[in-house]
């Protein structure tokens, strides 16, 4: 065979190669039609994991890494804006917690975003600034649950009656954790506590507590001493024997103020950080009673 030959079916060949890869590329985009869920940070992930079980072309993901924690002051980084920008829909907590989404919006006009807050109605002010950290409620969950379904359903109808029946089994395994505590748990109802964390702020209101809240740097220790002094003094008076704070947080004011009044320390799970397991919240919900009632 001469070399025209040869030059002509190497030609032909690279064509076929150069048509096969095309098409298959072409094949790959036009099958990547799937419906994409972003949410914001960690709880609103786990709530989308219930709620989106068994559902059919779905893609969920988490805008931040899931042990970032509260979105305070967050920054986004260039992988959150690639994430959102593709995204179908945008999951997020709402009242000012994700302070950033406006700059989004202005950039992404066409998203659709779900605000996961704005059938609670019951908010915690403090200092003129609403609290955002309503999942701590079980009942502020299960509403923020209830309207996240309901959108969703009505964005990706494909999936709408999944959605539901989602949320409603979800739901009800919530309801038969606190129906199994709900006794007990009348006895934290009226009891004083000291918090040094205000994630809990919507957790002591909905258990009838007491709660001392104490704006701190949960990451390291920042009460000045006359402020640990004033607390102390106000713990004797009153005779307040709950310190509560997050299991992530800042042992170090705690353990000062029980050295001094022999009250006891509550490290509870805010349900900011953990695992990927669905059932993550049902059992930090559990075990917050639990702690809170001297079982574990």
């Amino acid at each position: 065979m001469g070399k025209k030959w040869i030059k002509i079916i190497s030609v032909i060949l690279l064509l076929c190669i150069a048509v096969f890869v095309l098409s298959g590329c072409g094949k790959k985009e036009e099958e990547n039609t799937n419906f994409k869920i972003v949410t914001s940070f960690y709880p609103m992930y786990i709530m989308l994991l219930n709620i989106t079980t068994g559902a059919q072309n779905i893609e969920l993901s988490n805008m931040t890494d899931v042990n970032i924690g509260c979105l305070h002051d967050y920054t986004l980084h260039t992988e959150d804006l690639k994430k959102i920008d593709e995204a179908d829909v945008f999951i997020m907590n709402g009242l000012g917690l994700e302070d950033f989404i406006q700059k989004v919006l202005e950039t992404n006009q066409e998203l659709q975003v779900i605000d996961s807050s704005e059938e609670i109605t019951d908010f915690i002010t403090e200092e003129d600034s609403t609290n955002p950290h309503i999942w701590t409620s079980s009942q502020n969950y299960i509403t923020q649950v209830r309207t996240i379904a309901n959108k969703l359903g009505s964005i990706n109808p494909e999936n709408k009656e999944l959605y539901a029946n989602n949320a409603e089994d979800y739901i009800a395994s919530i309801n038969s954790i606190k129906k199994e505590y709900a006794t007990k748990l009348e006895t934290l109802r009226g009891k004083k506590a000291v918090c040094l964390n205000e994630s809990f702020s919507y957790l002591g209101k909905e258990l009838g507590m007491d709660f001392i809240t104490v704006e701190t740097n949960h990451e390291e220790s920042t009460l000045s001493a006359e402020m640990l002094s004033s607390i102390i003094e106000q713990m004797k008076a009153e005779n307040i024997t709950y310190i509560i704070l997050d299991k992530d947080d800042d042992m170090k004011n705690a353990q000062t103020l029980q050295r001094e009044t022999g009250a006891t320390i509550y490290a509870l799970d805010s349900g900011l950080t953990g695992s990927l397991n669905k059932n993550s919240y049902l059992n930090s919900l559990q075990g917050n009673y639990r702690i809170l009632l001297g079982e574990e």
